[in-house]
């Protein structure tokens, strides 16, 4: 007992109590003790002996309740709040980043938001210039904790780090497969170690909190918002990974997890960003093919949940979006699936939760219906005034702020953020893009790429030729040609883009005359018919085409009997580019198999390649 109560002691001066109210907590401690040992039988144990865990938890329910009494309204309120600055600096006075301030919130800087609100916390993008490099990031994660120390209560900083599509952080930061990617190598071990290095890099850099891993089902393969940020069509297979990938993330106790979006958006041909979809599940529909990864989240302790901004009419008929759903938010997230923790909306700025409610209206909504973080309203001063009002009218009680404000403080509180909520700039660099890190990253890149097709044209066996390389993105045929001349090939690059036009047809058509190969990237033809024109122009001129779909593995159907070869990759990052020239070349063998049913393209409910389906040499 003795221990505990020292290294309960130091963690009270650790987070600035007075010594007074850790004498205090140590007696009432012992007091507990006392009686609960006198109530077990002689052979039962102390809490101090073998159970660490009872003491850490009394000492956080004790410290975020006194914590708590502290806090003004205001301050309670501005807890819910996670919003955005622009800046490399939490004081920048670069003129775009003030301008940009100034008519996002009205502030200049950083400094100047926390100032005006308290805020629960910070989320970092790309377009906000918040995340240029490592060492930047890192410094403005020290400044804006700096900042927040006026109000004695730290951030949570976050980001959506979920790699792949989806990724806010690029090199030297270490580059990771995405979801569907992992969900090719049929391994939980590979999902989690990716997020082990993932986490391990974002807590190097300052970030508390990421917003993965994506728990969607990708049941529609038009979904134009998920895709390939799912890891499956398979229920049991997404749950599996988004399991595992969790426990990467939290195994260190210092960064928190967010899975989403609740209730699950896999089956929709909407995007929330700009209208409200709908899905029409069934409540059994719902638990066999929605519910298991967030399930799967939560039983692997997840901190964080975030919300959808869809129509779901079998979980809540007055068909509110999600964020604002009582029934599922309340009903099925925190009593049917037993999930304690912090849930956060999706950015209230999104179209599918603004449609039909004004923006003074959706975050108290929000908060009624079960939310505790409101993530990114449209107009800060807005939202948080209107939440004050909300509570001054008796709309939301006070007792309701404090529910969503213990559990935001709890989770600051496991993550250490009120003992040290900095970070040491001078050793970014060595646990930022490691080799080892990159190393490992390559590895499990190398085990998603899938050959969907072969009809004997790979590996390669020539060690050298002319190559085309054309089709999607002007960077990614520019990797794959200069990959083809690493491999002692010349490689001509003609790039036709997402919708090639006659011209560009005709002009890759002359390009591939006398070329031993051709490789065509694809991304989306679905919805961009012109690309699969591409491929049969030239597959028409007799040389051997390959192709790489280098995000929607679904692309190959709408080409196939064009082509020698099909490659599916999931992601158009360099490693993904260099595993899958790597394969054409033999080098690395195909290992992915997919993770989703490929449909036919003219009958979506046919089956083209199966699940699982994949093809070695």
């Amino acid at each position: 007992m003795k221990a505990n109560l020292k290294s309960t002691s130091k963690r009270l001066r650790a987070i600035g109590l007075a010594a007074a109210l850790s004498t205090a907590l140590s007696a009432a401690l012992i007091a507990a003790t006392t009686t609960q040992v006198a109530a077990q039988p002689d052979h039962a144990e102390p809490p101090g002996a073998n159970h660490a865990g009872w003491w850490e938890d009394l000492l956080q329910r004790w410290f975020v309740k006194h914590h708590l009494r502290g806090m003004s309204l205001e301050e309670k309120v501005g807890q819910l709040f996670v919003t955005y600055a622009y800046g490399e600096t939490a004081d920048t006075t670069d003129p775009d980043d003030v301008a940009a301030n100034q008519e996002a919130h009205g502030v200049d800087n950083a400094d100047e938001l926390l100032e005006r609100y308290p805020l629960g916390g910070v989320i970092y993008f790309a377009w906000s210039n918040n995340v240029n490099d490592p060492q930047q990031i890192a410094g403005l994660s020290n400044g804006l904790q700096e900042a927040a120390a006026e109000t004695g209560t730290p951030l949570l900083i976050s980001t959506d780090q979920e790699h792949g599509l989806v990724t806010r952080i690029g090199p030297p930061a270490t580059q990771l497969p995405g979801a569907m990617a992992l969900g090719a190598t049929h391994d939980a071990d590979d999902a989690r170690t990716a997020a082990e290095i993932s986490g391990a890099e974002l807590e190097a850099m300052g970030i508390d909190q990421n917003f993965a891993p994506v728990a969607d089902v990708n049941v529609d393969p038009a979904n134009p918002v998920i895709g390939v940020r799912s890891f499956s069509s398979d229920p049991q297979h997404a749950a599996d990974m988004v399991a595992a990938q969790v426990d990467g993330y939290q195994s260190s106790g210092e960064l928190a997890s967010a899975v989403k979006h609740f209730p699950g958006h896999g089956d929709t041909s909407d995007d929330s960003h700009a209208e409200l979809p709908r899905i029409d599940h069934t409540y059994e529909e719902w638990t066999e093919l929605d519910a298991p990864p967030f399930q799967a989240a939560i039983d692997e302790d997840v901190d964080t949940v975030m919300t959808a901004h869809i129509q779901f009419p079998a979980l809540d008929p007055s068909l509110k979006p999600a964020t604002l759903s009582e029934p599922i938010l309340t009903g099925l997230l925190r009593e049917e699936l037993g999930f304690d923790g912090v849930v956060i909306t999706d950015s209230l700025s999104m179209d599918g939760v603004r449609e039909g409610y004004g923006d003074d209206r959706v975050p108290v909504m929000a908060l009624l219906a079960g939310a505790d973080m409101l993530l990114m309203p449209p107009d800060i001063d807005l939202a948080y005034n209107a939440v004050l009002d909300a509570v001054e009218s008796g709309e939301l009680s006070e007792r309701r702020i404090d529910e969503s404000v213990e559990r935001i403080l709890g989770l600051k509180y496991e993550l250490g953020l009120f003992e040290d909520p900095y970070v040491d700039p001078e050793r970014v660099d060595e646990l930022v893009g490691t080799p080892e890190h990159l190393e490992a990253a390559q590895a499990v890149q190398d085990r998603t790429t899938t050959l969907i097709a072969n009809d004997g044209a790979l590996p390669l066996a020539e060690p050298s030729g002319d190559a085309l390389v054309t089709g999607w993105g002007q960077s990614t045929t520019a990797t794959v040609a200069e990959q083809f001349t690493e491999h002692g090939w010349t490689a001509e690059n003609v790039t036709t883009g997402a919708s090639p036009t006659e011209a560009d047809i005709a002009a890759a058509v002359a390009a591939a005359e006398g070329k031993d190969l051709v490789v065509v990237t694809t991304n989306g033809v679905a919805t961009a018919p012109a690309q699969a024109e591409l491929v049969a122009a030239l597959h028409d001129t007799g040389t051997p085409v390959v192709t790489i779909a280098v995000r929607n593995p679904y692309d190959v159907a709408h080409y196939l009997d064009d082509t020698a070869a099909n490659l599916a990759t999931y992601s158009y990052n360099a490693g993904a580019l260099r595993s899958a020239v790597s394969t054409i070349f033999g080098e690395v063998q195909p290992q992915g198999r997919l993770p989703v049913d490929i449909p036919t393209a003219d009958d979506p409910e046919a089956t083209l390649f199966a699940f699982g389906h994949g093809l070695t040499y």
